[in-house]
């Protein structure tokens, strides 16, 4: 009977939005003010400059990342994106005229990205994250159209819609857009450089860096959190850290270098890429052209700094735990990590400092020791190293030991990780 305790509440809520919801479509009659189309043309929309542009931008966005099942067609969807109110199935983006994209106009095209609504004028769910599309300028979006209207078709119907009452309403939608959806493009900052503005437009828009890398609140909005403070990613149970790179961010003391290093290659003197961001350098960041990763380096190291976490304080005895993690330690990671934490550069990461061990929940560190670590084989790195998985030599007690231990060994000094959350993440699948 535990699912009451979690429909009802919901429903509660979501039978207000729904009214709420109808009535603010009522009032506002459904419509929606499309910018003009008439420069786009069947000549401009084959330029052949403005295709590779669109496969480029397509690429930066990770929109295959979604709109692909695995082992499938690129963009030819058949994918379900998992969120904790059920599952939502990511459309087909080829060129199909059934199926597909291949009957949508860029204004049907340019509505969905840029203010949330299907072909029809439907609300669409925030899985797709127009929340941040919507900065994306209406010349990228141009630029994207053209390049999947060249896509293969491939006829692959969407699947059924797993979404569980009452979030199955769409019509509560109009509400929570009210809430956390703002739709306007982006605005350069005459005051900031070209660089860093370049990196704003790409983080906080195509590239929806704040979807994962921000807290999310029972109804999935991201409001009343700083941009790219960090959050635990829904129903994958990863820690998507938080990005500043100043006195109490989770990138403190990465340089601009080691941000583009991480994005182009998935490796930096600092961590490596692993989870579901291995996945984004794989699929997107290392096909982008230096200046960009160099401007979104630039955008990152200019967030403001965050409020220093307390200090850890000890839950079970710090003596025991310290020799059992520390003896686990010297076992299995002192080999490569070394005795201090201090890794091999550009072989094995440092723990010492290392924001994926140091993060809030402890759930990066302690699903890598679990699952093993994976960094993503890219163009410049053609041969990574990878770390054994340890769920089936240590039990729950011994990797909630040596986690603890590395997350308040040296300079780390972060809360320790309890067994039976050890247990939980051990039985959550990896993505």
């Amino acid at each position: 009977m535990k699912w009451i305790g979690r429909i009802l509440p919901g429903a509660l809520v979501l039978t207000v939005l729904a009214i709420g919801g109808w009535l603010l479509l009522a009032s506002r009659g459904g419509g929606l003010a499309v910018p003009s189309a008439a420069i786009v043309t069947a000549e401009n929309l084959h330029d052949p400059a403005l295709i590779a542009r669109g496969r480029y931008l397509a690429i930066a966005g990770d929109c295959a990342a979604c709109h692909t099942a695995q082992g499938g067609m690129p963009y030819a969807g058949g994918r379900s994106v998992s969120t904790p109110f059920g599952s939502i199935p990511a459309p087909n983006l080829t060129s199909d005229r059934a199926t597909g994209i291949g009957q949508w106009s860029f204004a049907d095209f340019w509505r969905a990205l840029h203010a949330g609504r299907g072909r029809r004028g439907e609300l669409l769910y925030p899985a797709f994250p127009y929340t941040s599309y919507t900065r994306v300028t209406r010349d990228d979006a141009l630029a994207m159209f053209a390049y999947l209207q060249t896509l293969v078709p491939v006829h692959t119907p969407s699947g059924a819609s797993g979404l569980d009452f009452p979030y199955s309403m769409r019509s509560s939608l109009a509400a929570w857009r009210a809430m956390y959806f703002n739709e306007a493009g982006y605005r350069p900052e005459p005051a900031k450089s070209q660089a860093w503005n370049r990196g704003a437009y790409l983080v906080q828009g195509l590239g929806h860096c704040n979807e994962c890398h921000a807290a999310r609140d029972a109804l999935g909005g991201v409001s009343g959190h700083p941009a790219l403070s960090g959050g635990r990613i829904p129903e994958l149970d990863w820690y998507a850290p938080d990005l500043s790179t100043r006195a109490g961010g989770g990138l403190q003391g990465w340089s601009e270098q080691d941000i583009v290093d991480l994005l182009q290659t998935g490796r930096s003197a600092k961590g490596v890429a692993f989870g579901p961001m291995a996945e984004v350098v794989a699929d997107s960041t290392q096909y982008m052209s230096g200046d960009d990763l160099r401007a979104i380096a630039t955008y990152l190291h200019a967030l403001p700094p965050r409020a220093q976490p307390a200090e850890a304080t000890p839950q079970f005895d710090a003596r025991a735990l310290a020799r059992q993690g520390g003896k686990v330690y010297g076992q299995h990671c002192a080999d490569c990590h070394g005795k201090d934490g201090e890794g091999v550069a550009g072989v094995y990461p440092p723990l010492d400092g290392n924001s994926a061990v140091t993060e809030p929940t402890g759930i990066n560190a302690t699903r890598m020791v679990l699952l093993g670590g994976f960094a993503p084989l890219t163009q410049a790195n053609l041969r990574p190293y990878s770390m054994p998985p340890f769920a089936q030599q240590l039990n729950d007690s011994e990797v909630s030991a040596v986690v603890s231990y590395i997350r308040q060994a040296w300079t780390n000094r972060a809360p320790v990780v309890r067994p039976e959350d050890v247990s939980h993440y051990r039985h959550t699948p990896m993505d």
